[in-house]
């Protein structure tokens, strides 16, 4: 600053002596430019203005899976508590995909041509995330991938690409461990008709969907190492869906009548869908698991209709994915209550629910 004012003062002496040669409306337009210099210096850079605001463009694989409608009411709640919290308001703009890939890539796209600041997906397929990897990297916009974990190629491309879910293999260990746990205590009440074998039937989720090969493999695994003896009789595909499920257990029941005694489904919906089939069969001893601690399920579990399920700890794991996405729209710190693993997965805390056969 004193440069500056010295070599202002020098210019001032040039002026004295070649005054004559210039006219007023120069002399003032150079002291005002001067002015304006000054007044520039002396302000320093500018501040870049805080966002007051956030919009978080979120896609669902499909909007009438139970879990993942348990997870949307959830993240609604914890941005209503982050508006008060923080005083920004958060806009969520949720789209169901409805089971099409393409459907979710053209979500990606409007929510990015709308601003979004972050992105929170929910893949339908978790082996195609490219497009949209490809997508968010080129708008600049990060993305939160939850429930469906995207192969590690695809989540290595860039570093702002986060996943927040469940560990699989833990939550079929829990799983399997709710049987064994039961067996030690009470043989007979998983061991149903006394013959010193446990039967059981399996209903798993999509084939592509990694949760549901770590789930069949260390549920039964489980079982084996803890001494629970089992045999397998029939098990099926049903997409993690009530009624695929229903279906299932339906033609089991006709074709091994009096001889099922435990269902292991990988998760609650389609636990329930067993439940369903029991229910009009007229069949009530036969062990039913699940996975999730979804509201339905756990209702059936109250009611004694469900033995056990899984439950992850859905306040956690959508208060995770809302504080992740908006320090990311805000360009903040991560959150340090969710650490990320490797600095891009978060795995949210779960837990065995079981029903107490002894009420």
């Amino acid at each position: 600053m004193r440069r500056f004012c010295f070599l202002w003062s020098k210019q001032g002496e040039q002026s004295s002596t070649i005054k004559k040669h210039r006219k007023p409306g120069i002399r003032i337009v150079c002291l005002l430019l001067g002015v304006c210099l000054l007044l520039t210096g002396c302000q320093g850079p500018q501040k870049e203005e805080e966002k007051k605001s956030i919009r978080i463009g979120i896609s669902l694989y499909r909007g009438d899976d139970t879990f993942i409608n348990n997870i949307r009411n959830e993240l609604e709640e914890k941005a209503k508590e982050y508006e008060q919290e923080h005083g920004i308001k958060v806009t969520l703009d949720i789209q169901d995909a409805k089971g099409s890939q393409n459907t979710q890539n053209n979500q990606v796209e409007r929510f990015i041509s709308l601003g979004c600041d972050v992105l929170c997906i929910n893949p339908v397929d978790r082996m195609d995330a490219s497009m949209i990897i490809d997508k968010a990297m080129t708008a600049e916009v990060p993305v939160v991938f939850f429930n469906r974990q995207p192969v590690e190629e695809d989540m290595n491309r860039w570093d702002q690409l986060y996943y927040i879910g469940v560990d699989a293999k833990e939550t079929a260990i829990l799983q399997g461990q709710m049987v064994v746990d039961l067996y030690r205590k009470s043989p007979e009440a998983v061991d149903i008709n006394g013959d010193g074998m446990v039967s059981y039937v399996l209903l798993e989720g999509e084939t592509s969907h990694q949760d549901s090969l770590i789930r069949t493999e260390w549920s039964i695994q489980t079982l084996k190492d803890g001494g629970v003896p089992i045999e397998k009789i029939t098990g099926g595909i049903a997409n993690w869906e009530r009624s695929q499920a229903s279906a299932l257990m339906e033609q089991w029941l006709g074709a091994y009548p009096d001889t099922i005694e435990l269902v292991v489904s990988n998760n609650d919906d389609m636990a329930l869908g067993a439940i369903d089939a029991l229910e009009r069969a007229g069949t009530t001893k036969v062990n039913v698991i699940g996975i999730d601690g979804t509201t339905p399920g756990i209702e059936a579990l109250e009611n004694g209709k469900l033995l056990g399920t899984v439950s992850a700890n859905k306040g956690i794991y959508a208060s995770a994915i809302m504080e992740l996405a908006a320090s990311c729209a805000l360009k903040e710190e991560k959150p340090e209550e969710y650490p990320l693993v490797d600095g891009t997965y978060y795995w949210a805390p779960q837990e065995i629910l079981i029903h107490d056969l002894e009420e």
